[in-house]
């Protein structure tokens, strides 16, 4: 079993800390099982073999069995031309991959992914990257509402605005949105980082257990045991690089961004008295 390294950045940005009795969260590898970091039938494929679909007469079952008909003869990057805003397009892709798709997307694209690297020139309806687990996914322009919900790893980019319950159940990763945010992102929100360049709506962060949500415009309120934080130089080094990679920054700077994270009150919820609990709801 690896050792764990406390030292480590991700120690600073409290990605380890948990209040569970009997069990653990925290998941540790060993460097040399190469094995447990992909899927038993991935598939080798070379990034430098192209290939395109036209999606624009074809059914959506068809188009996903095309993308893995491709992948299977080893072609590493796929466009897809003419999505038309069609739904489930691009879902449960558990390989490398590099997927484009020239146009808008409709609800849950790109859901159940872990592993590739996927580009909308377009918008995305409802629930685009729902339960992603590893990966990058940027979207040019608009997103809907639940985007990212119960994301669990990678990184998931919105350089428009996004609508309601962004974030909702997430479970790690980090959600970017360059634009404004509906209300009641982060809503329940357990571990994980979302970044909102623009405003936020109602209800921010409501019902968080952990994780943290950085927001570069104006809040409209908190939700139940949402409260601020200061950001540490650990983040602000971390928030710089991580916008860096999308061509991204802060309105007015990293360090002017408004952090919030969980309260903690709901933690030890079952425990309080009656009274106490109708101070936290």
């Amino acid at each position: 079993m690896a050792k764990l390294n406390t030292e480590h950045d991700s120690h600073k940005l409290g990605m380890h800390t948990e209040q569970l009795s009997g069990r653990t969260q925290q998941v540790f590898f060993s460097p040399s099982a190469e094995d447990n970091f992909v899927y038993h039938d991935s598939i080798e494929v070379d990034f430098k073999k192209t290939a395109e679909i036209d999606a624009g007469p074809m059914d959506i079952s068809d188009v996903n069995v095309k993308i893995r008909d491709l992948m299977k003869r080893g072609v590493g990057t796929i466009t897809v031309k003419n999505p038309s805003a069609k739904h489930s397009l691009g879902v449960g892709i558990l390989n490398r991959l590099n997927l484009n798709f020239e146009g808008s997307l409709g609800y849950f694209g790109c859901g159940l992914c872990d592993g590739p690297n996927i580009r909308i020139s377009g918008r995305v309806g409802w629930s685009c990257a729902e339960n992603m687990m590893s990966g990058t996914i940027v979207v040019e322009k608009n997103a809907g509402s639940t985007f990212g919900a119960a994301m669990r790893g990678g990184d998931l980019v919105c350089k428009g605005d996004v609508g309601s319950r962004t974030g909702i159940d997430q479970k790690g990763g980090t959600i970017i949105v360059g634009g404004n945010a509906g209300a009641f992102n982060g809503f329940m929100m357990q571990r994980g980082r979302i970044i909102i360049l623009g405003n936020a709506g109602k209800n921010l962060g409501d019902s968080m257990y952990d994780g943290t949500i950085f927001v570069g415009g104006k809040i409209e309120d908190l939700g139940v045991d949402a409260v601020e934080g200061e950001i540490t130089p650990t983040e602000e080094k971390w928030l710089e690089n991580k916008l860096a990679l999308y061509g991204m920054s802060a309105p007015n700077g990293v360090k002017n961004l408004t952090k919030i994270v969980a309260g903690k009150q709901l933690w030890n919820y079952d425990n309080l008295e009656p009274s106490e609990k109708k101070l936290v709801l």
